[in-house]
């Protein structure tokens, strides 16, 4: 079915606090140098003690409303990405309608941790697309810093906070979703977790701290194998080829994995946006917030067609190929 959804805004938000490289230095044996060198990593954002991802999601859709002038009063349907909700029920999605007000929408929260921006946009097309709903804010918001062990150097240099909002409604002007993909591997599952009432997967004990635990060689080894297979796979199945995107925009988990899956798929890294040099791996939120930067850096202009890819925990990936007209881009 051809899509008929249109992103029509896009919004993104990080705390003000910085955790910088150096302020790590004085918490766990690392150094700016070794963080740099094996993440590309500089500094990250993190929350207050009394904030959650409530609050984060209510920072992006408001900078997505101040920015295109966005209506949330014909929303029909709220989906927030999140691994990190303020409570086990009631979800984001509902907090960020009663936030806003926003009086005729359902609203739930999804989990599939760093790929969930794009579960939300593949959801969303889908949903338009088939008229079950006509307007759907989508919301990635992600407090890694609550469930970041900071006595682990292996993982702590790497997580922050932060959230992305968008809009996705019908038009019939033109799709802007030109293909998409997704997938899981639930046996790759103990390479990247946090317990929660179970402390045992596949017959193993888990560690149980309660925040991230990763096998970070492990996860890197199965993502440059595997995402580029379904890169290449989703960019075939669109009738595409890689000289017609614009901008790869992939999880920004770690700057060398990033530029792993780009010499594989022979992608330039110039054509490449991240979020990580700044705000580290915000999960799910690092997708949004590269395209809400790159935005405001002039870098995308109107109908480029970029490639979003997320992946992580569970293991799970998804992407899609999206043609970029939101109001305000310049033309080449």
């Amino acid at each position: 079915m051809k899509s008929k959804a249109k992103i029509i805004a896009i919004g993104a938000y990080v705390p003000e606090r910085r955790l910088t490289n150096h302020d790590l230095e004085q918490l766990v044996d690392t150094s700016d140098e070794w963080i740099v060198r094996r993440t590309g990593i500089k500094e990250r954002r993190i929350l207050p003690e009394n904030q959650f991802s409530s609050d984060l999601a209510f920072g992006a859709v408001q900078n997505l409303i101040d920015r295109y002038q966005a209506s949330l009063d014909d929303v029909d349907l709220i989906i927030v990405s999140t691994s990190t909700p303020d409570f086990a029920f009631p979800s984001v999605a509902a907090q960020v309608q009663a936030n806003f007000h926003i009086s005729s929408a359902g609203a739930f929260d999804l989990n599939a941790t760093c790929a969930g921006f794009e579960y939300c946009l593949h959801l969303a097309n889908g949903l338009v697309t088939s008229g079950l709903n006509k307007k759907v804010l989508i919301v990635a918001a992600e407090s890694m810093s609550k469930v970041t062990d900071y006595t682990d150097r292996s993982t702590c240099v790497l997580l922050g906070d932060g959230a992305g909002a968008a809009i996705v409604e019908y038009s019939e002007d033109g799709p802007d979703f030109l293909g998409s993909i997704m997938g899981a591997d639930g046996s790759m599952g103990k390479l990247l977790y946090r317990t929660g009432l179970s402390k045992v997967m596949n017959g193993k004990k888990l560690i149980d701290t309660g925040k991230v635990v990763q096998n970070g060689p492990e996860l890197y080894k199965w993502v440059v194998k595997n995402v580029t297979k379904s890169i290449t796979q989703l960019v075939e199945n669109s009738e595409l080829d890689f000289s017609d995107i614009n901008w790869f925009v992939p999880h920004s988990a770690n700057l060398r994995m990033i530029e792993s899956i780009s010499e594989r798929l022979d992608f330039p890294m110039e054509k490449v946006l991240y979020s990580l040099e700044y705000y580290g791996n915000t999960s799910s939120a690092t997708i949004p917030l590269a395209i809400s930067d790159a935005i405001k850096a002039g870098k995308i202009k109107k109908n480029d067609r970029l490639l979003l890819y997320g992946f992580g925990g569970g293991v799970v990936h998804c992407g899609q190929i999206i043609k970029c007209r939101l109001n305000g881009l310049e033309s080449d």
